[in-house]
């Protein structure tokens, strides 16, 4: 048994992301909801996109771990970044976190208008899976 990404002959070749993710019957999925740039208190991190994009990973890295997963484990990841943010500097800073290994993981990424944290600029969720032994 055993999870697998792949990229389906008639879509785009891409290093960064594979179309499709097929998890067992069996296997834990585990759905992280979306974390922004915010401390343990919900403040704000900083105005600079790549540290809150930076903070927003590692509070979806502490809410993995909580359910026994890892960054290594995310299937798919949801970006939504600030339509006024510096797109290179906000993808630029997560991107290098975004993998796992073997194939590349399925993202989604999007501008938007605002977010529902006042000053977020980036938020991030992911879906994740497990095979327990």
């Amino acid at each position: 048994m055993q999870i697998t990404l792949t990229q389906p002959a008639g879509l785009v070749a891409s290093p960064a992301f594979s179309h499709v993710a097929v998890v067992p019957p069996g296997a834990t999925t585990i759905y992280v909801g979306g974390q922004n740039g915010v401390d343990e208190s919900g403040a704000v991190v900083s105005t600079d996109v790549g540290e809150q994009s930076v903070r927003a990973v590692q509070n979806a890295r502490v809410a993995l771990e909580s359910a026994g997963a890892s960054l290594d484990d995310v299937l798919s990841w949801t970006i939504l970044i600030h339509q006024d943010a510096d797109l290179r500097a906000a993808y630029g800073a997560v991107a290098p976190t975004l993998t796992r290994e073997g194939a590349p993981p399925l993202v989604t990424a999007a501008l938007v208008a605002g977010l529902g944290v006042p000053g977020a600029l980036i938020e991030v969720s992911a879906v994740a899976a497990v095979i327990r032994d």
